[in-house]
């Protein structure tokens, strides 16, 4: 039987599901927005608790972020930035990183990417705790 061209799911359709323990550090919920066959991007609504973050991964063709509310931190083997709502963050192809909400705020983003590839967990050195967030 043939998909529908254009795809409509409520928001009452969707469901959240816990952020598996080997990607995500702390309390995270993932709902997948695109399970329309034949796309090649897939949309994440990612909601992070204070100090959640994922595990550092990489993109085989980049990602965005785009945060929709709260506080939060990303982050590259060579340094970490702050992200806040409104923020779009683009993510090359390969660059190894990790993202996640500041110590003292949630974080909700949409991310937007075709695969993942994980890889360790974040240390609580290279997260780089900061209570001023």
């Amino acid at each position: 039987m043939p998909r529908e061209p254009i795809v409509h799911r409520r928001s009452d359709e969707l469901t959240a599901k816990a952020g598996p323990a080997a990607w995500f550090t702390g309390v995270v919920s993932l709902e997948n927005l695109s399970t329309h066959e034949g796309m090649g991007l897939g949309v994440l609504r990612v909601s992070f608790a204070p100090g959640a973050r994922t595990a550092w991964h990489t993109h085989p063709e980049g990602q965005v972020l785009i945060v929709t509310s709260g506080n939060g931190l990303f982050g590259t083997r060579q340094q970490t930035r702050r992200m806040s709502a409104g923020d779009v963050i683009e993510i090359d192809a390969g660059v190894e990183h990790w993202h996640g909400a500041a110590a003292s705020t949630p974080l909700q983003h949409l991310a937007l990417q075709s695969a993942t590839d994980w890889l360790d967990p974040v240390s609580d050195d290279d997260y780089l705790f900061d209570t001023n967030d």
